[in-house]
């Protein structure tokens, strides 16, 4: 079951109000802690705040604080696309939300709001945040002074965006619609949409969509005169009192709204003596024009008369107020509970809530984006510290690395090397981390050294390895650190900077050694592409596996892909799909293919297939249309190394995905190598895969 809806819409005024007001209405029957996060907010609220935002909170009581239901302002978000430092933005929404979604059982999330410029960023961001937070969508479209056709194709396109970055959308809601619109609106929307999809028309009703008179108070500035009591009168129209009484009593309609002088005292008393007389419409109110109130006499009338409409004076000319009148846009605030109610009403009659209840239910995210991906990783490693140790201690950029995984507080760290010499690289760099968190050891100086000799002089004499050359062995950073490792000093280790994958990986292979059931040491990437994260496997370890080494590579790297959030789907990638091609090759892989079937039922792969049909659904169903991997593969396999090296270093240059790894699968205890050109950034996040990894050893 999904803890979380997206509503979203793709321009202003749309009504998403209704939709959160009745979903959380609806889920506060279901369970007892509902949260709601809008993570872009129109303004500053410490100048203005999100009137929508308070009325939910206060409505409905919920348990939360307002600091804590947004991420940034549009003014922010927008500095974010300037700098184009969107992903920061993206993650600290992720880290901010999932901060609130611990607390509650079901989080509405509601996105922006559309005002003022920069309308496709603002959309494109809200694309990116329900992605991230792996929310299906609820999607909102006014049909406010727009044709049939206009409405039906906005519906089409937004619900196309959402569905090309794999969006689930549970249901559509086209508001505002005209009554003469509605039934040509929801038949042409039923022969389109996906199968399945729910769909909500709910008709134009001036009760929600017409603003109060406080809402034009406010938005005026004015001065309240009289009628404090009857601010949340509504108003349907406005009519200009500039005419003799007489005629301007027939202009009179049903909740309007009255723009006069003050001066005009023989339209202000005919106002008011309309709205007491049966035979006239409900008045709203009066707003009086230039900075003028009414004279004495008048005052004294209105004071003696009941019930009185409310009157302001606005410091505007008549024609300046009645274009300002006619810019205010209603909102549903948490003082006026009649509105509020008709808004859950309206969700009511309107959305079948039993098939959204179960769609609800039902929902399964399939996939995990690089933001998301990355933020779990950093909550993993943060559940059970872990040591790991580095042993070049003596690299600018393993320094780095170090001294922001310390300030994360994700692990601590064991760094390899003079302990002068890199309390002086720290100093060089400018980098000040806790020296609690982070212990440096000289290997021939250190307190383990002899121990570590006699230990590696019994692990491999039989392999004629004499007690000196253990000695000279354990003076090598990358002996020692798998030594720690081994003896349960550093709970995994991650070298490869400046040391080849040989180097970084025999001493582990000697003595560490693999896991029981395990003979094939094997390495995946994880390859964090614009929307979502696939694990490669093998790239870095085995020239030319067999068929049974590529299918016990197949199985690590499934087990590694669901350790980590990624769903297994096994692709044995090959130069062909199906039955379609021969060779050694490709029978290998089909063989391959097999003996992953008998030895894991469970497991969807599929084999042999071509890399395009495993990632493009649209190959994909193309070419295996029977198939439950292709076009939608998230574990891919490759034939051997040359392959496997090539593909990820191409992908990872040409898409400027993020590659994390190699990871090391089927040792004993966790060792992972670098490559010689990695960045600050590889050597981070495979530090923190190597923790998670030994929280398991």
């Amino acid at each position: 079951m999904t803890k979380t809806i997206f509503i979203a819409s793709a321009e202003p005024y749309s009504g998403k109000s209704i939709v959160a007001l009745g979903l959380v209405n609806m889920l506060l029957g279901k369970a007892q802690k509902v949260g709601y996060f809008k993570p872009i907010i129109n303004h500053d609220p410490r100048e203005i705040k999100d009137v929508h935002i308070q009325t939910i909170i206060e409505h409905f009581n919920l348990p939360v604080n307002f600091d804590d239901v947004y991420a940034f302002t549009r003014q922010e978000a927008m500095q974010h696309l300037e700098s184009e430092s969107q992903g920061e933005m993206i993650d600290t929404i992720i880290s901010k939300y999932k901060k609130l979604e611990e607390n509650y059982d079901f989080t509405i999330l509601e996105g922006s709001d559309f005002e003022g410029e920069g309308a496709a960023f603002e959309f494109e961001t809200n694309v990116r945040i329900a992605k991230n937070l792996s929310a299906p969508a609820i999607l909102v479209v006014s049909g406010g002074k727009k044709t049939t056709s206009q409405i039906v194709n906005d519906v089409l396109n937004m619900l196309r965006n959402f569905e090309a970055r794999e969006i689930q959308v549970l249901a559509i809601v086209a508001n505002k619609i005209e009554q003469e619109q509605a039934d040509d609106v929801r038949r042409l929307l039923e022969s389109q949409l996906p199968a399945g999809t729910i769909l909500a028309v709910i008709p134009s009703d001036k009760g929600l969509e017409s603003p109060t008179i406080k809402d034009i108070y406010q938005e005026l500035n004015g001065k309240l005169l009289f009628g404090e009591e009857y601010l949340s009168n509504q108003v349907d129209n406005f009519v200009t009192g500039a005419m003799h009484v007489p005629n301007f009593l027939n202009h009179i309609k049903e909740n309007v709204l009255i723009v006069t002088p003050g001066d005009r005292g023989d339209i202000i008393i005919g106002s008011l003596q309309a709205n007491l007389s049966t035979s006239y419409p409900k008045v709203a109110g009066i707003v009086l024009t230039a900075g003028s109130e009414p004279e004495e006499p008048i005052v004294r009338l209105i004071n003696g008369l009941q019930n009185v409409v409310p009157i302001m004076s606005v410091k505007t000319g008549t024609f300046q107020t009645i274009t300002d009148i006619a810019a205010v846009k209603p909102r549903i605030t948490p003082d006026n509970v009649k509105k509020i109610q008709l808004a859950i009403d309206t969700f009511n009659k309107h959305m079948d809530v039993s098939s959204l209840e179960k769609k609800i239910v039902t929902y399964e995210s399939e996939g995990i984006t690089p933001h998301m991906f990355q933020y779990q990783l950093g909550k993993w490693a943060k559940q059970k510290i872990k040591n790991i140790v580095l042993p070049e201690g003596d690299d600018d950029r393993v320094l780095k690395a170090a001294a922001r995984l310390i300030a994360q507080d994700v692990v601590t760290l064991t760094l390899l090397g003079n302990p002068v010499d890199i309390a002086a690289s720290f100093k060089r760099l400018g980098l000040t981390p806790d020296p609690a968190k982070i212990q440096i050891i000289d290997p021939a100086n250190s307190e383990y050294y002899d121990d570590y000799v006699n230990t590696l002089y019994h692990l491999r004499k039989d392999k004629n390895v004499t007690l000196e050359m253990a000695r000279d062995l354990m003076t090598d950073v990358s002996y020692f650190g798998t030594m720690m490792v081994f003896k349960g000093h550093a709970d995994g280790m991650v070298s490869g900077a400046t040391h080849t994958t040989q180097h970084t990986i025999r001493p582990a292979l000697q003595f560490v050694k693999t896991k029981p059931g395990i003979s094939t040491v094997s390495s995946v990437f994880f390859m964090c592409l614009e929307d979502r994260v696939s694990v490669f496997g093998d790239c870095a370890v085995n020239p030319n596996p067999t068929a049974e080494q590529l299918a016990e590579i197949a199985i690590s790297s499934a087990e590694t892909s669901k350790r980590f959030g990624v769903e297994p789907r096994i692709a044995m990638l090959s130069y062909s799909s199906g039955t379609s091609g021969a060779g050694e090759d490709v029978d290998k892989v089909r063989r391959a293919t097999e003996i992953v079937k008998e030895k894991r039922p469970d497991l969807k792969v599929e084999g042999p297939i071509q890399y395009d049909a495993a990632v493009d659904p649209v190959v994909g169903k193309q070419k295996m249309p029977d198939s439950p991997v292709a076009g939608q593969a998230s574990v891919l396999i490759f034939p051997d190394l040359n392959t496997g090296n090539n593909t990820y270093k191409a992908v990872q240059r040409e898409t400027g995905a993020l590659a994390i790894g190699p990871m090391l699968q089927g040792l004993n205890k966790p060792v992972n190598d670098l490559s010689r050109g990695c960045t600050v950034d590889d050597i981070f996040n495979t530090v923190i895969i190597t923790a998670i990894q030994s929280q398991e050893a």
